[in-house]
């Protein structure tokens, strides 16, 4: 146990070690036509940018990128009841009371795409994953409720509103990462069956499970200590790169141990003056690592940010020098 306990420590430490470098911001585009507003993630199919609103159960949107300004097209989707998860009743219940006031009961957090073009969305309300066939019906994924029973037993999945905030998977369409948002944090991963069910064997379905707290950046207007937190996560060649919101950062990790490897941060680009919103904590919510650089997206809950912005915004910034794959 103490020598596995030090090989990962060995691995880890030259990331943590290493000065985190900043990304370079080259765009930003305001985002018209999302109903409920609030952009929580972003996929990309094929070479079309995909969004959704933790608003809206029954639209999704693609992105019209062929201006500054993009152009949300409404996609209505017909979703079927959602099947039991494994999350606890008290959880579905709160989640369900407080959509009365802001709607949006499934509060869609996350959206990605396997090589077919099929999108699958993660609902925070049921911790459930929605298949959007490219053909055919919308259809809930047979996720194994035991995995959401453990990772609520080892203290994942304990808090409304800080269940699953993002997810990712194979272009083979047949392994899926979720990540875990807050007070735990952690990165899930399951695979598809034989028999169409989804799950893992027990013990090994969580690749990272942790608490704690890390200072925000130095240009936030006044740091303090924010919960570590994860509020999405993109798969590009073979590693997850998660959207670390609370310390303005992008980091690569071990697709098969979530291991941390390098970090990127975006805190001097989005913490300008003009940029700032009138919260406490990071609102970054939607990721999509490409070869030339990233795509993030902001959930301004609907709030002005200091330049008066109040709709919600995709920036584009460049891979790093040397890649994203750099050591």
């Amino acid at each position: 146990m103490r020598l596995g306990l030090a090989a990962l420590l060995l691995i880890a430490l030259p990331a943590l070690a290493q000065p985190v470098p900043e990304l370079k911001l080259l765009s930003e585009h305001p985002v018209d036509g999302m109903r409920g507003g609030n952009l929580s993630g972003l996929a990309m199919c094929g070479d079309r940018l995909w969004t959704e609103s933790d608003r809206d159960d029954d639209l999704i949107y693609r992105l019209d990128t062929s201006d500054t300004v993009w152009k949300a097209e409404n996609v209505h989707i017909d979703v079927p009841p959602v099947p039991d998860t494994g999350l606890p009743l008290m959880l579905r219940a709160v989640g369900k009371a407080a959509s009365v006031i802001r709607g949006g009961v499934l509060d869609f957090e996350g959206i990605t795409c396997d090589a077919k073009g099929n999108r699958y969305l993660v609902s925070e309300g049921f911790a459930a994953v929605l298949q959007v066939p490219v053909d055919g019906a919308p259809n809930w994924l047979k996720i194994d409720p035991s995995v959401i029973q453990e990772a609520h037993a080892k203290g994942l999945l304990r808090k409304f509103n800080a269940i699953f905030e993002g997810l990712a998977i194979n272009a083979a369409g047949d392994q899926l990462w979720l990540a875990a948002e807050r007070e735990h944090r952690g990165i899930l991963s399951v695979r598809k069956r034989a028999d169409g069910s989804w799950g893992c064997l027990p013990g090994t379905c969580i690749l990272l499970n942790e608490g704690g707290t890390r200072m925000q950046p130095s240009q936030f207007p006044t740091p303090k200590l924010a919960s570590r937190d994860f509020s999405d996560v993109s798969l590009y060649k073979g590693k997850l790169y998660t959207l670390e919101r609370n310390v303005y950062q992008i980091c690569r990790r071990d697709a098969k141990t979530a291991v941390l490897e390098r970090c990127w941060s975006y805190a001097g680009e989005l913490l300008t003056t003009p940029r700032q919103y009138a919260q406490e904590y990071g609102l970054e919510e939607a990721l999509v690592i490409d070869a030339d650089g990233a795509w993030v997206g902001v959930d301004n809950n609907e709030g002005a940010r200091n330049d008066g912005e109040k709709r919600p915004i995709v920036w584009r910034f460049a891979a790093p020098d040397g890649g994203w794959e750099q050591p």
